[in-house]
């Protein structure tokens, strides 16, 4: 389990930035092992801090007939085991009080879902683990107004939290950015992502599944780090047409090792 609210490099190198990274959904312990796998073998090369990332549930879906899981205990044994296995801090959602009780001793980093930032209990329940809290900006939330779901969490002597931008909501079926809003959540003292890959969908489509825009991940990745975020946070999958759920905005994970050079390169532009 990581014991302080950033992640730590091996061999005590200055980290460029964090990367909490993995599949939407756990479909498989074969899908879990082999992403986790790979993802660390290239951050490890380009000496970047990684989190493992992937939903036991997922409980916000647009249609009744969308992938939930696959069973909360089988998944979070998967998810656990991929931490141990691989000797990484791994990060999974959570909806209620309950939940967090439970994922907690599987889990070093509980998300909060941006539909639920201003659930206090919510909030309460998961600083009260003493986990790592990692609550996403709400797509109707500004950004300063995240200080309060900051002061939730550390009113409950839980000083280990983050904050994530995802996106505003722009009409019915579209997110926008404001990168103003990374230097502003850091003005709260918190570490700041920026969610690229959630800030790139397209919801509330007719069909019931939501769409996306992973041609863009590059771009909005490249922006994010530009202004300054302390970490970034991508979905990835083997291959994203059949993943289970949100496959229209995920990186396809043999794109993933290009996309981190790249961004390194912006970053140590930016440190020079």
């Amino acid at each position: 389990m990581i014991s302080s609210s950033l992640p730590k490099l091996k061999h005590g190198r200055s980290p460029l930035f964090f990367l909490i990274a993995g599949p939407c959904v756990i479909e498989s312990r074969a899908l879990i092992m082999e992403v986790a796998e790979q993802l660390l073998e290239w951050t490890d090369r380009h000496s970047i801090p990684f989190i493992f990332k992937s939903s036991y549930r997922k409980a916000n879906r647009s249609s009744n007939a969308s992938f939930t899981g696959i069973g909360d205990l089988e998944a979070l044994e998967y998810l656990k085991e991929a931490g141990q296995q691989f000797d990484i801090p791994v990060l999974t959602d959570i909806h209620t009080e309950e939940e967090a009780a439970q994922a907690a001793d599987y889990a070093d980093v509980l998300q909060i879902p941006a539909f639920l930032c201003r659930q206090t209990s919510l909030l309460e329940a998961a600083a009260d683990t003493g986990r790592v809290v990692n609550i996403k900006k709400g797509q109707f939330m500004s950004p300063e107004a995240m200080r309060f779901a900051v002061d939730k969490v550390k009113g409950r002597n839980n000083h280990k939290v983050w904050l994530t931008e995802r996106g505003t909501t722009f009409g019915y079926q579209d997110l926008v950015v404001d990168f103003r809003s990374i230097p502003v959540m850091q003005a709260i003292g918190v570490p700041v992502i920026y969610d690229v890959t959630h800030s790139l969908q397209q919801p509330n489509q007719s069909s019931g599944v939501t769409g996306g825009k992973p041609q863009l991940i590059k771009t909005m990745a490249s922006a994010g780090i530009a202004a300054g975020v302390d970490g970034l946070f991508i979905e990835t999958h083997p291959d994203p047409a059949r993943a289970k759920s949100d496959g229209a905005n995920m990186l396809a994970l043999n794109k993933m090792n290009d996309l981190l050079k790249h961004l390194v390169r912006i970053k140590q532009a930016i440190l020079d």
